[in-house]
């Protein structure tokens, strides 16, 4: 019998989109493109937790990737701004393309769960805020191993709690990191190309490359069939 892959989602940037968090950086700093700045040292942040195998919570390190930012814009943080990014992570709207993708897949059969650096408490508000908690069976958070992306523990731990072999996981993702991980961990992985993410050409490729959900999702179909 054809056993279908699982499709395990990236939360932040790959359904979720972290432009509304702008206008809080406008509100910060005076300055809405900060937000890739800032969001760019929240990731460095959490690569050097996991290479020093010195675990953070993924949330705890974006309240000091934001220290980080005022520091060299010369702000002032108060707990209202810490409070803005905290909050507004958690209210983050779904990408245009998501919920019509979801659908599709869902229908074809396929089990959809997501896979998140960020806490499973945050994630599932994340998710449920965004209308589309429903679509998921289950809500893996790194958290769980306390080893974040792209180590390959978080990889291993989906495909356990989630009952299938490493290589019944595809992991979807707009982070090249994120896909590395994944490959070098066992599962399979799809990458989607949101605008400005490109994949590093130092690592394998995926099968799967869309510019966005839409064509990411139809590949994924019709390998699956």
């Amino acid at each position: 019998m054809h056993v279908r892959r699982v499709c395990v989602f990236d939360v932040n940037e790959t359904l979720l989109d972290l432009g509304a968090l702008d206008k809080h950086f406008v509100t910060i700093f005076g300055n809405g493109s900060l937000r890739n700045a800032w969001f760019a040292q929240f990731l460095q942040s959490a690569m050097v937790s996991t290479v020093t195998n010195s675990y953070k919570k993924f949330g705890d390190l974006g309240i000091a990737a934001l220290e980080m930012l005022a520091t060299r814009h010369g702000v002032s943080l108060v707990e209202e701004h810490r409070g803005l990014i905290r909050d507004g992570m958690q209210h983050l709207p779904a990408h245009p393309d998501v919920r019509e993708c979801l659908d599709e897949l869902r229908r074809a059969g396929i089990r959809l769960a997501t896979l998140t650096n960020s806490t499973e408490e945050v994630a599932e508000a994340q998710l449920k805020n965004a209308g589309i908690r429903d679509y998921f069976e289950q809500v893996l958070s790194a958290d769980t191993v306390q080893r974040l992306k792209p180590a390959s523990e978080p990889y291993h731990m989906a495909a356990d709690r989630l009952g299938v072999s490493i290589d019944r996981v595809c992991l979807v993702a707009a982070h090249s990191w994120d896909i590395a991980g994944a490959l070098r961990a066992g599962c399979a992985a799809a990458f989607v190309a949101r605008p400005g993410m490109v994949l590093d050409p130092s690592f394998e490729r995926p099968d799967v490359i869309g510019v966005d959900l839409r064509e990411v999702s139809r590949q994924i179909l019709l390998r699956d069939m």
